[in-house]
């Protein structure tokens, strides 16, 4: 054990409240995948846990595989695998509205392992590490809105659009971090105005454009909309889900029905994914609710402590970009469960079951310990050796 350990680099506590969350996750998605076998048909409660111990033991194999990765890489790295997610974005959108009678359009299947891959939580990753390289890279010039257009908000524009038909809440996630990003990157205050202008003009033409063509393309505008009217007009009924999580929680209690005893598990879709919180809270009562968010602030906490030691401006913004929104999707989970926001679609990361979260969070977490592991890395070596994107590769066949 302590030979596992050894290898096992950057901040302590991440790794402890990574391993918590990820424990803790066992019993909730156990419990709540009964409404998978027994309502929709599918598999067993045991097949189910198997099944996300083993996309939990990947998650763990993917975050010890990059921090191991010297972060320096990513930058770089950001630049090689853009064209990639753009190509992947489109290929999502453009293989139809549905698989199996289900929305697809933000989904594709991966082979052999046979899981669905949700396409916008990769463009996500990589556009964050876009933008803090770009903020690393221009820390001592002066910003031209129009040179900044091209090199930044272009990539950034383009990857949101491909993932807004399908994806508003990630959209809306992205682009709010982004702009925190840039501020903190000292991007001028009235270039960010504009550009919060600028996409509210454009989300405002893409839900006029799809309101008038609803066949063009796959999005969910009308979904959208509905939700929102359902949670904003307290004359309106509510929905199904939100009904059910509300019993849930009501029923909770201080101290919980005991662990496995849910009785809404059986009546809420979804249980084991964007309303597990709800059925945590049913079993565990308030008190497993107010650990669950304790673990997240923890892992916040270390979060900003990471982004401060980092040794560059490159490794402070790697850190916040890919920390703030897994501590922002998991809030926003938690709002939806407890009827505080409109029904989003985000999962409660390293809880809820799903490959693709659960992989991307990892990944995430992974290069925040590579940032953590490496404070001794200097700006000056990190934009000599990051000078073209094209050194990643270059060290790798060399190495």
């Amino acid at each position: 054990m302590n030979s596992l350990f050894k290898h096992l680099q950057g901040d302590r506590v991440i790794w402890a409240l990574v391993a918590m969350l990820a424990i803790f996750s066992f019993m909730p998605v156990y419990s709540a995948s009964t409404n998978l076998v027994y309502v929709v048909g599918n598999g067993s409660t045991m097949g189910h846990l198997v099944k996300h111990a083993a996309l939990l033991f990947m998650g763990f194999a993917i975050m010890f595989a990059v921090h191991k990765i010297p972060y320096r890489y990513f930058s770089g790295g950001s630049v090689l695998m853009y064209p990639l997610v753009i190509v992947l974005l489109v290929y999502t959108l453009s293989q139809g509205t549905t698989i199996g009678g289900a929305n697809a359009s933000r989904w594709i299947r991966v082979p052999i392992v046979g899981v669905g891959f949700q396409t916008s939580t990769l463009a996500s990753l990589v556009l964050l590490v876009y933008v803090a390289r770009y903020i690393a890279r221009n820390k001592d010039n002066e910003i031209r809105f129009k040179e900044s257009l091209l090199q930044l908000w272009l990539p950034v524009g383009l990857a949101l659009a491909l993932i807004l038909p399908a994806n508003f809440s990630t959209t809306a996630i992205i682009f709010f971090v982004i702009m925190v990003l840039v501020y903190l990157g000292g991007y001028p205050v009235k270039y960010i105005l504009y550009i919060l202008g600028m996409g509210v003009a454009a989300l405002s033409l893409f839900v006029l454009v799809a309101k008038a063509f609803p066949d063009a393309m796959p999005n969910r505008v009308n979904t959208w909309q509905s939700r929102i009217e359902r949670f904003s007009d307290p004359n309106e009924t509510e929905g199904y889900q939100v009904e059910k999580a509300k019993i849930a929680i009501a029923t909770g209690g201080v101290t919980g029905r005991g662990p496995g005893k849910s009785v809404q598990k059986n009546f809420l879709p979804q249980s084991t994914s964007d309303f597990i919180f709800a059925i945590i809270i049913e079993e565990y009562g308030l008190i497993g609710g107010l650990v669950v968010i304790t673990f997240y602030f923890l892992l916040l906490m270390r979060i900003l402590i990471a982004a401060k030691k980092a040794g560059t401006v490159f490794g402070t913004m790697l850190v916040v970009s890919i920390g703030i929104p897994i501590i922002f999707q998991a809030m926003i989970n938690m709002a939806v469960a407890t009827n505080l926001l409109p029904v989003t679609g985000q999962t409660l990361p390293l809880i809820s079951s799903g490959g693709t979260s659960i992989w991307m969070t990892c990944f995430g977490l992974g290069i925040i310990l590579s940032v953590s592991s490496a404070n001794e890395v200097t700006e000056a070596q990190l934009e000599e050796e990051n000078e073209d994107p094209l050194s990643i590769l270059h060290e790798t066949i060399h190495d």
